[in-house]
């Protein structure tokens, strides 16, 4: 019985349970079994708990107690005895006569006083059978007797022979309308908990330091709230959420279904100035922005950011949570493996580039009727084509479902891909940084009957699946997306696909928990997304389509999303609203834009910043001359983001070497060049405090007038939407394709695949393809060395100059700090 009770705790269309059980059966076991929100009777510990303290709204009344509590009237004063009522029964008839005035009694049949104590009753509840040695006589003459036992009294036929008789009734029926009554309540509340409710956010209190500590002793020093108190917190069901250990969940897509009424909130994207090679605190400036919203402007908010790749996080740039005290925690656990999104995404990735290989030896070694024979085998005397080798079949325009009724011509198109190898752009990925996989050999043992070729290892946010991951809106959009990831060219230069290889289900499988948002907590206890994480230079650098939409159903009509794009606006930006903002029809209401004042006087003519040297004096000493000139780049990206129709505001990420005059001054020349507003911000060292004028302005710029508006048609020429691109946001004089580039664009306008939106991979360290020109270059070409196509993720990305998809380590990586205490288990050195 209690195995099926907890089958349907967790069956998600059953809303109610009510128990009919031999009465021997009703034990706190059994009735404890039935989750709170579904006992339709009323008798689990929790609704009984709820039922004495009074908090009527949160539980209901057994519906014997109601038929009880039904047919009695007027009890002030009357004294009621309940006999033979034990449990939770007793205790709840107890708990409501009391509170309509009456003095309770309780007995048992066998208590030496029950003969005394029915004389003076005015009311007799019997919880149980009356037994035959108990005389009638002994009720006192008038009293009202209600039988709540499933027998009836045995000497009912002498009530009515007394002059003075006891009025008996039973609750039976009554009992049974009032279970219905409770059945119709319980809909009610799950009909009510379906809607969107207002947060009732708990925020963790901050008592910043000064000097400001490690990230890791602040995130340590934070106590997080339980992930489940944080999801009923913000309106999520029991249901909807898989929890990972204490303080990360996986969300459910089913919500978006149960909320697809609710407005969307206000949308909101942080990006920045061309960077320094150290960031310039997108994330921090993230994470401070919704703790002030929320923790100390009382608007509900959420913050969803990409999850960072282990290549950085053990190579240059160490963690990627925030900073300070604005921060994603536990930043240990954000850091590293998270809910292993990444590693599915491994997984699948490597095994489509093992079907590639594979299928490539196995057509090169047997005949069509071999290759047949295995891919389309006899199965118990039965030989049947799988869902996936149907669809291929219709895709070659063969109508048929029976094996044996193929032609030779058919089979032979059927069993052969044909890839031609020196066409295959898909790599195998890991997640580190490893510069010996950028170019590798495969094939070499002697099973592999001489079929060698190159190739190459990508890191593995760099693989289509991430971008898929990170676009997709639905789980059927994403097994289509990955079907139609185009992997290689046949000898015919058609596309092929992974569903051709027929393994778009397997992969689907291996993302399957992949696709759900990872929600986590800032250090004030406000909610976060952590979702996809592709790289902004080598591809669209946005977090996912699928983390906004929930969030913005979740933080309601008056609040606010706030998502990162990767790297300056000329890079992250102009693919969240060109690539990201087309998969999910999303409007953005504002831009932030961070700068710092170290990035504005390296952009004016300051020495070099270098990851790990301490900086020159430029930029610790104040220089308004070289913020002025630098502050031409901030000035750029302000009109870039113009571009669009979005409100702007410069967010200026305050170190405590800038001086108050550099920080006007980068304010009255944002203000000057068209921003919204320009806000000093120190959330880095005050929390959410330090970046509340920030969440005003934005709170203000997002009641602006929007003209948002693509920077291209998807109709133009692919070699078009490449020089919009280059002259509109980088400035470029003009582009100059390579003829390997050429012949790409050419191959992807014959096979269709043209009218895809572009995702430029470009260094991110300049406005134009050349590293060390800072500020805003002019006058240059951008050359375009080579163009590929993500078909599944859904665009074109182009090559500019010499761009790596596979970082290398430094020569003194971050992982010389990394290291674990055996002890307590705690990692030391991640940033």
């Amino acid at each position: 019985i209690v195995s099926e009770i907890l089958r349907l705790n967790e069956d998600p269309n059953v809303q109610g349970l009510a128990l009919d059980l031999p009465e021997s059966l009703y034990s706190s076991k059994v009735l404890n079994a039935v989750k709170p929100e579904k006992d339709v009777d009323g008798l689990s510990n929790v609704n009984l708990g709820c039922l004495i303290c009074g908090d009527v709204n949160d539980c209901l009344v057994p519906p014997t107690v109601s038929a009880v509590m039904e047919l009695l009237e007027d009890l002030g004063g009357k004294t009621v005895l309940l006999l033979g009522a034990r449990g939770t029964l007793g205790a709840a008839l107890q708990s409501q006569l009391q509170r309509e005035g009456a003095a309770v009694l309780s007995c048992c049949w066998e208590a030496p006083q029950l003969q005394t104590q029915l004389r003076h009753a005015d009311v007799v509840v019997l919880g149980s059978a009356k037994p035959d040695d108990v005389p009638v006589s002994w009720i006192k003459p008038g009293a009202t007797i209600i039988s709540c036992a499933h027998d009836l009294l045995s000497e009912k036929h002498y009530y009515g022979q007394q002059n003075n008789p006891a009025t008996e009734k039973s609750v039976g029926s009554l009992a049974v309308a009032m279970r219905m009554q409770n059945m119709v309540k319980n809909m009610e509340r799950w009909i009510q908990s379906q809607q969107h409710r207002k947060w009732n956010l708990h925020c963790l209190k901050l008592q910043p330091l000064s000097p400001v500590p490690s990230d890791i002793e602040i995130s340590r020093a934070q106590s997080p709230k339980a992930v489940d108190v944080l999801a009923k917190e913000i309106g999520l069901l029991t249901d909807e959420i898989e929890i990972y250990g204490q303080t990360k969940a996986k969300v459910r897509l089913s919500l978006l279904e149960r909320l697809k009424d609710q407005p969307d909130g206000k949308y909101v994207l942080v990006a920045g100035i061309t960077p320094t090679p150290l960031g310039e605190g997108k994330s921090t400036v993230t994470v401070g922005l919704v703790q002030a919203l929320t923790a100390h402007l009382n608007i509900n908010s959420f913050a969803c950011l990409r999850q960072p790749s282990q290549g950085p996080t053990f190579g240059v740039k160490g963690g990627a949570a925030g900073g300070g005290y604005a921060q994603v925690i536990p930043m240990e656990e954000f850091n590293l493996h998270l809910t292993g999104d990444i590693h599915a995404i491994t997984a699948a990735n490597n095994l489509l580039a093992a079907a590639i290989d594979a299928r490539i030896l196995h057509e090169n070694t047997q005949s069509d009727k071999s290759l047949y024979n295995r891919l389309v085998p006899v199965v118990n005397g039965v030989r049947g084509f799988s869902a996936i080798q149907l669809a291929r079949l219709r895709r070659l325009g063969i109508n048929k479902t029976d094996p044996e009724t193929l032609t030779d011509e058919e089979i032979s198109k059927f069993v052969r891909l044909d890839i031609d190898p020196s066409t295959i752009t898909w790599q195998r990925v890991v997640d580190t940084n490893d510069r010996f996989l950028r170019k590798i050999t495969v094939g070499q043992a002697n099973t592999e009957k001489g079929f060698v070729r190159q190739a190459q290892f990508d890191i593995a946010v760099a693989s289509e699946i991430m971008a898929i991951l990170a676009l997709t809106t639905s789980l059927q959009d994403m097994k289509e997306r990955l079907g139609k990831m185009v992997v290689a060219n046949d000898k015919k230069g058609e596309p092929v696909t992974a569903e051709d290889l027929g393994v778009t289900g397997a992969l689907a499988v291996l993302m399957k928990d992949a696709i759900k948002p990872t929600l986590m907590q800032t250090l004030e206890g406000t909610p976060v997304f952590v979702h996809a994480g592709p790289f902004a230079n080598i591809a669209h650098g946005n977090s996912s389509v699928l983390a906004d939409k929930i969030a913005l159903k979740l933080v309601g009509e008056k609040g606010f999303v706030v998502t990162e794009a990767g790297f300056g606006a000329d890079i992250g930006m102009e693919k969240f609203f060109n690539i990201k903002c087309r998969a999910s029809g999303l409007v953005p209401s504002v831009v932030v834009l961070v700068a710092t004042v170290r990035a504005l006087k390296m952009h004016g003519g300051g020495p070099n910043v270098t990851a790990g040297a301490p900086l020159k004096k430029e930029y610790t000493e104040e220089n308004l001359q070289l913020v002025a000139d630098g502050c031409c780049n901030l000035q750029k990206q302000i009109q870039i983001t113009q571009l669009f129709g979005v409100p702007v505001v410069v967010a200026l990420n305050v170190f405590k070497t800038d001086s108050p005059a550099e920080v006007d001054l980068v304010c009255e020349i944002a203000k000057e060049s068209g921003a919204f507003d320009a806000v000093p911000c120190n959330h880095w060292s005050a929390g959410g405090r330090g970046a509340v004028k920030l969440a005003q302005a934005v709170e203000k710029a997002a009641n602006q007038n929007n003209s948002f508006k693509y920077l291209y048609s998807l109709e133009l020429p692919i070699v078009e939407k490449i020089r919009t691109i280059a002259q509109k946001v980088y400035g470029a004089e003009d582009i100059e394709l390579s003829p390997v580039a050429q012949s790409q664009v050419d191959r992807y306008t014959r096979q269709g695949f043209g009218n895809l939106p572009i995702c430029m991979a470009k260094t991110h360290l300049s406005l134009s393809h050349q590293p060390e020109r800072k500020g805003v270059p002019t006058g240059f070409i951008l050359p375009i060395s080579d163009v590929r196509a993500s078909i599944g993720a859904g665009f074109i990305y182009p090559l500019v100059g010499t761009m790596s998809t596979m970082p290398g380590l430094p020569t003194r990586p971050c992982f010389y700090d990394i290291d674990l205490d055996p002890i307590t288990e705690q990692v030391k050195g991640l940033f």
